[in-house]
């Protein structure tokens, strides 16, 4: 008689006064030992011999599961391979399988020079490595990844989806290399199968709001970097890492250029090479003081050191001064560091072209022109910015 899952759950556990086998179909059986622990075997002549080979242990592997696995092994005794030996050599490739953290680790060597490195190596190390981290990386099922991600995208979607883009690309460089055989989230889209909503934020300071802006930073309660760090990022409206990582000798004050290294902003991995922003006249004071703060090569070091200060250091800025703002009787709805840089943007739509506002931004160009047109426009970036800084004049 077939095995069923009524009498599998009946024996499990179950004290017997010894040891006993118990047929299924093609070749399966169980194996009931005294305590009532069930263990699933095959039989089957290999050699001329009689012989068994076990594949599992209920529940952790059910009737139907092991089942298939019969089949499987019993498809592979066709073209004349050994099941046992071909039990041994799976059990040991499981076990000598990279982690997913040594996994993830030997590929993002290849991306730590990516401006979100330490964001991105953070967030595994709080919220991926400490549960997944020791497991092999080709056995962690869709569905394990899936009850993650999930987890994180009603509470933290931004979480969620920075786990899923880069365990996405982790998987697809693995599969190239045939560490493991097929990409789990291939087809996950954050959006339709997270419902993780794009940010659409879509705020902008009014002139109005420019003004309290810098009523606000000429506080003295404002740290003197954080009051340039802010002004600096208005002005250029550049990614605030590329102020931060910002070294001495990235400004050259003979041609009057800022040279932003390929690998100091987002998009150099892109582009392969750097911005090039014009340093005019007006804005020389505000770097001059910027340089005059410190005497190491970053302008924003961590407390003096040899290294730049955290890419979360900002974050904390725009509500202190709001709070400023309050306590003078103004009001003023929340912004980020951020939306410095979309205030900056609009405004140039009416101060110089698409084109030079979109490399202002350290954007690549689109389409064919970005591939052919390596014009740094600095001329016309410089005229824009003049414009830009009269314009801050007068609103202030």
């Amino acid at each position: 008689m077939p095995l069923s899952d009524s009498w599998l759950k009946a024996n499990n556990n179950k004290e017997h006064p010894a040891a006993f086998e118990q047929a299924d179909r093609d070749g399966l059986s169980v194996r009931v030992s005294q305590k009532g622990k069930i263990k699933f075997q095959i039989r089957f002549r290999y050699g001329g011999k009689q012989q068994r080979c076990d594949i599992g242990t209920y529940p952790l592997m059910g009737l139907a599961d092991a089942r298939k696995e019969a089949q499987r092994y019993r498809a592979e005794l066709d073209q004349g391979k050994d099941p046992r030996v071909l039990r041994k050599v799976e059990r040991k490739a499981i076990l000598y399988a990279g982690t997913l953290e040594e996994m993830f680790r030997q590929w993002f060597a290849t991306k730590a020079d990516m401006v979100s490195a330490p964001e991105i190596i953070r967030t595994f190390e709080l919220h991926v490595f400490p549960s997944y981290g020791p497991l092999p990386a080709k056995v962690i099922s869709l569905h394990v990844w899936l009850d993650l991600l999930e987890r994180h995208a009603k509470t933290r979607p931004h979480i969620a989806q920075r786990i899923l883009t880069n365990i996405r690309l982790m998987y697809r460089w693995a599969v190239k290399r045939q560490l493991v055989e097929h990409n789990p989230v291939a087809d996950i889209v954050g959006a339709s199968d997270l419902n993780i909503k794009p940010n659409t934020d879509h705020r902008c300071l009014s002139d109005d709001e420019i003004a309290l802006f810098y009523k606000a930073l000429g506080n003295s309660q404002i740290w003197p970097k954080n009051r340039l760090l802010m002004e600096l990022c208005l002005f250029y409206g550049c990614r605030v890492s590329e102020l931060r990582l910002a070294e001495r000798g990235h400004f050259d004050f003979k041609t009057m250029v800022w040279t932003v290294p390929a690998e100091n902003h987002k998009m150099g991995h892109v582009m392969k090479r750097p911005i090039r922003r014009p340093i005019i006249p007006e804005i020389v004071p505000l770097i001059t003081q910027l340089m005059e703060t410190s005497t190491g090569r970053f302008l924003f070091p961590h407390r003096n050191e040899d290294r730049p200060v955290s890419n979360r250091a900002h974050i904390k800025i725009p509500s202190q001064l709001i709070a400023i703002l309050q306590n003078q009787g103004h009001q003023m709805a929340s912004w980020s560091t951020h939306d410095l840089r979309k205030t900056a943007r609009t405004n140039w739509s009416s101060i110089t072209t698409l084109n030079v506002a979109e490399v202002m931004l350290g954007h690549k160009l689109p389409g064919v022109q970005g591939v052919y047109d390596h014009y740094d426009y600095l001329p016309e970036q410089a005229l824009a910015y003049k414009a830009w800084w009269d314009r801050l004049q007068q609103i202030k």
